[in-house]
């Protein structure tokens, strides 16, 4: 007679509650992610979908009367947007913001984060919270703030510009410099964000990096240029992409302090879908231009991504 292995024999018994473990943890697992899944579908998937659908009738002030005036109206919002100079006159002031507002934002940042890393910088947390606390304040109030300091006649920049002899500006009052007063505003109110991104990855760089660029004789500039830039550039990415996409949402600035003007020169995109939707109750236009929205900023994402992977900012 043949004797069974004793260590098959204690082997295969463990098989069975193994097995039940792993879909206990399995059905836990989705029971944890369960709540968050449903609010995901309930608040952004669904109404995602609503708007997408609202984008292609005419829902209008007429249709807020009585759903019977609404009709499907296929892509003719999309047709008739395209070929609204107001939009395109937004979409380049949007773009200006971007090209302009996104490096600014992240060579302040990125500067301020390196200088705050030194170690001979004193009163460090004192510093950086004072960097950040622009940005957990109310928006609108320091717009209103910032108002008054670029006024014309009483505000302190034009004071500090005519004390050195040089002629007050009226930054909110010319097309020319509306955009560039918005930009100085709106990077002073984010740059303490992603210098925190920035400061928290420099912390992680090794010391003996920069030990032996100094041995090989490299200056500053050098150990930013070959060790600090390369070993951020995945956060660098990040922080690139997330301030596109702010500055490509812009609207509270341009509402708050110029009310798109003048002549609609603040005009962003989301302030057009604003107009289109609030003020003139073009609700399918304004979806519209929402998903045409969301479109030129993942487009600009991909790029982005794909121009990182192949400078091999990641893998």
């Amino acid at each position: 007679m043949t004797v069974a292995d004793p260590t098959l024999a204690r082997v295969k018994p463990s098989r069975g509650p193994g097995a039940r473990e792993r879909a206990a943890q399995k059905y836990a697992a989705w029971g944890f992610v369960a709540p968050a899944m449903i609010a995901i579908g309930l608040f952004f998937a669904l109404p995602v979908i609503a708007a997408l659908l609202l984008s292609l009738t005419d829902f209008d002030i007429y249709a807020l009367a009585n759903l019977d005036n609404l009709r499907f109206v296929g892509l003719q919002n999309y047709e008739r947007l395209l070929t609204n100079p107001l939009f395109w006159g937004a979409m380049k002031n949007t773009l200006t913001f971007a090209v302009l507002g996104v490096p600014l934002s992240i060579a302040a940042s990125l500067a301020a984060a390196v200088i705050l890393n030194a170690r001979v910088v004193k009163w460090r947390p004192i510093w950086r919270v004072m960097f950040f606390a622009p940005y957990v304040t109310t928006l609108v109030a320091t717009a209103v703030v910032w108002r008054y300091l670029l006024h014309t006649r009483y505000g302190v920049i034009n004071w500090g510009l005519t004390s050195v002899g040089l002629p007050a500006v009226d930054w909110l009052g010319q097309p020319s410099t509306s955009i560039p007063a918005i930009l100085m505003f709106v990077v002073w109110k984010i740059f303490g964000y992603n210098m925190l991104i920035f400061l928290a990855v420099l912390q992680t760089v090794p010391d003996d990096l920069y030990e032996a660029a100094r041995i090989d004789g490299a200056g500053p500039w050098k150990q930013f240029r070959h060790v600090t830039l390369p070993a951020i550039a995945p956060t660098l990415l990040l922080v690139s992409i997330i301030s596109v996409a702010s500055f490509f949402q812009l609207f509270a600035e341009p509402y708050v302090m110029t009310q798109g003007g003048p002549a609609q020169s603040t005009v962003t995109v989301l302030y057009f879908m604003y107009e289109e939707g609030f003020k003139w109750w073009n609700l399918g236009s304004a979806s519209a231009v929402a998903f045409v929205l969301f479109l030129c900023i993942l487009a600009i994402t991909l790029v982005q991504l794909a121009v990182a992977k192949r400078v091999g900012a990641y893998q």
